[in-house]
Formats: structure tokens, sequence, C-alpha cells
């Protein structure tokens, strides 16, 4: 059983460096992709405050269908180049997005969320997921998160 209660006090680059710590040893031995992607959601959930939404969007077909997450049901498939994930999808690039609602063509699935932090997970150079994390805050996530879920994205590209 793996149990872990963050310290909301810790600086955000060790609790970054504790999630993927936690993540390589949670997913450790699975050949599972979506066991992996479900416990990394509940994870990612547990570890990072201020989030309403925590989970994945698979590439399937050529267009991002949903995976495992925590919080309110959320839109099923998002054609590569829409919203900030299908954007991060099409540019392999991490969207940063401090208000959702001046992002030209933002999909709203929880009208609760303020902000968004979308990383792609890359494996041989192709994008194979993203990770989506929203926030009922605005200007939720920065630079520091990014690196920190960028870090998550290369360490579990393998195992999802």
């Amino acid at each position: 059983m793996f149990a872990f209660e963050p310290d909301p006090d810790q600086p955000r680059a060790e609790l970054y460096r504790e999630l993927v710590e936690a993540a390589q040893a949670l997913t450790a031995g699975e050949p599972d992709p979506v066991a992996n992607m479900a416990n990394l959601a509940a994870l990612i959930w547990q570890f990072v405050p201020r989030l309403n939404w925590a989970g994945f969007y698979r590439m399937v077909d050529g267009e991002l269908v949903l995976g495992p997450f925590q919080g309110k049901p959320a839109c099923i498939r998002i054609p590569l180049g829409k919203g900030v994930c299908g954007t991060a999808a099409q540019n392999g690039e991490t969207q940063l997005v401090p208000d959702v609602h001046a992002f030209p063509g933002h999909i709203a699935c929880d009208g609760a969320s303020a902000s968004e932090l979308v990383v792609p997970v890359l494996r041989g150079g192709a994008v194979i997921a993203v990770i989506d994390l929203d926030s009922p805050d605005l200007a939720r996530f920065d630079a520091e998160d990014a690196a920190g879920i960028e870090a998550l994205a290369a360490a579990i590209a393998a195992s999802i």
C-alpha cells in the first residue's frame, strides 16, 4: 500500500521532486498503462494543492481521448488544436494558462476552472498523452509548476 501526505508548506521544487519519486515507485513493474494513469491521477490530486481536475487525455487515432482522472466528469474527445489540451498535443508544448476564459477556443468542461496547465507526455518524440491540471484559482500555475509536471511527464512516459 502506498501512503503519503505532502507537507503544504514545503517548497514546490521539493514537492515535485517527491511527486516524481512517488510516481516512479507507484508504477514500477506495472505494465498496464491505464492502471498506471489511474494511480498517477490520484497521486497528482493528492500532491498538488488547489486543483479541481487532474488527469490524462490519451492520444488515440489522431485525437485526445479522456483517460483516468480525478474531478468532475470531463469532455471525452478533444480534436488536436482545440482548447488547451488539443493545443498542447498538437504543438507538443506545455500550455500554461493563467486565465482559461482568455484562451481562444477554451473548452469548458468544468465552469469552475479558472486556470490550466497542460503538459504533453512524449515517447520517441511523439505525443502519447497530456497531463491536464485545472484550478478554480486564476493564475494558479507558474513556471515552477510547469517544470515539475514536465519532469513528471518525462519520468512516467514509459509507464503509460
